[in-house]
């Protein structure tokens, strides 16, 4: 705490703030709400169109479905099942409503347990680099687009 000192007032709010709201399930992901979505909630088994970021716990950029450059956003389709999502991300996006945006800590057992699993990237370098840190945590700042 003894970098607060030196911040303004106004960024040592956001930083007070923003490190209480979050709520952790059982399974060790840690959920921050930033945006409460107000359309249609996803569920278990749903097909959802998602944009997302990732990025490994110190911060590092891995992927984004959205170009920091232009803003394109290459949206993906995630099955909300046990079979084809990394279970930490189901856990984050079922009972999200549409419009909404959450950023998540997602530890690496309920992660990339397999190679097999979405999101991943189509390109050799983000998908090389998500999968040799499939052993870390992993922050995902998704927004949910569509329930399909």
């Amino acid at each position: 705490m003894l970098v607060l000192f030196f911040l303004p007032q106004f960024w040592k709010r956001i930083l007070m703030l923003s490190a209480f709201r979050y709520r952790k399930l059982s399974n060790g992901v840690k959920i921050q709400d930033i945006v409460k979505g107000e359309g249609i909630e996803a569920h278990e088994g749903d097909l959802v169109e998602v944009n997302y970021v990732c990025r490994r716990s110190n911060g590092y950029f891995v992927h984004s479905t959205v170009d920091q450059f232009s803003g394109e956003s290459r949206p993906v389709k995630l099955p909300l099942d046990d079979a084809e999502i990394i279970q930490g991300l189901k856990d984050v996006l079922v009972g999200m409503k549409v419009g909404g945006k959450r950023r998540a800590l997602i530890p690496p057992e309920v992660g990339y347990v397999s190679e097999n699993l979405k999101p991943i990237p189509d390109e050799f370098g983000p998908r090389r680099s998500l999968l040799s840190h499939a052993k870390e945590p992993l922050i995902f700042e998704v927004q949910l687009l569509k329930v399909l």
